[in-house]
């Protein structure tokens, strides 16, 4: 098919956690050091629920069960949250990225980031790494009603950018995250982080390595767009 007779793509979507940071494999690898220093394993089997949701696992009330009290379980969550931030305080945006989002503003494109974490800490992150300026909405858990997998999150994101779903498409790290694009009728490219490319992935579109892989041209093109006006 000739570029010039596909449908020319509106907006990309992100989705935040694993997908702008890898913000997940150091809270999952913080919470394991807390399970083994009491003697358990946290299984990825267990922490999949938790990635792109939010719910989905709750560490604090798994360790309690297995403990058989709550005895120090806060001061353990305490410890585990400082871990965590501390780790993020040094992470750098994923490859690809800025690229992706520079060139979506380049081809008049619509911008957002959709996650199922608060809008407080993506647009924290956002605004440390200097890209809050290249994102036109930011929606967090805290904007609806539900979040992924449902598809709520993305269809917010769609309406606050006032385009329609089936012209935008969405970044995913986490099988969660390309469920709710797909009910949201949205193609998804899938970009697993190290914890994600261990679980199955519920058929994306397109699946790639790394975001910096292929230009925005290029993608849209795979996934039946054209970027061009």
């Amino acid at each position: 098919m000739e570029t010039t007779s596909l449908p020319r793509l509106l907006a990309v979507v992100f989705d935040f956690d694993g997908l702008i940071l890898d913000t997940e494999t150091p809270l999952f690898e913080a919470w394991q050091e807390a399970y083994r220093r009491k003697g358990y394993e946290l299984r990825l089997s267990d922490w999949q629920h938790a990635l792109g949701t939010h719910g989905g696992f709750d560490p604090v009330s798994h360790l309690r069960g297995l403990l058989g009290d709550g005895v120090g379980i806060a001061v353990v969550e305490q410890e585990v949250r400082a871990r965590y931030r501390a780790r993020c305080d040094t992470l750098p945006l994923l490859p690809g990225v800025r690229e992706i989002l520079t060139d979506a503003r380049a081809a008049g494109l619509g911008t957002a980031v959709a996650s199922s974490s608060t809008r407080g800490w993506v647009e924290s992150w956002i605004e440390r790494h200097g890209i809050r300026p290249l994102f036109d909405a930011v929606c967090g858990r805290n904007d609806v009603a539900r979040v992924k997998p449902a598809p709520d999150l993305f269809l917010l994101a769609a309406e606050r950018l006032g385009v329609p779903p089936a012209r935008c498409v969405v970044f995913e790290d986490s099988p969660n995250g390309m469920r709710a694009a797909r009910s949201a009728g949205m193609r998804c490219v899938a970009v697993p982080n190290p914890l994600t490319r261990e679980l199955p992935l519920p058929d994306p579109d397109l699946v790639v390595d790394s975001a910096a892989d292929l230009p925005l041209a290029e993608i849209a093109r795979r996934l039946g767009f054209r970027l061009a006006a």
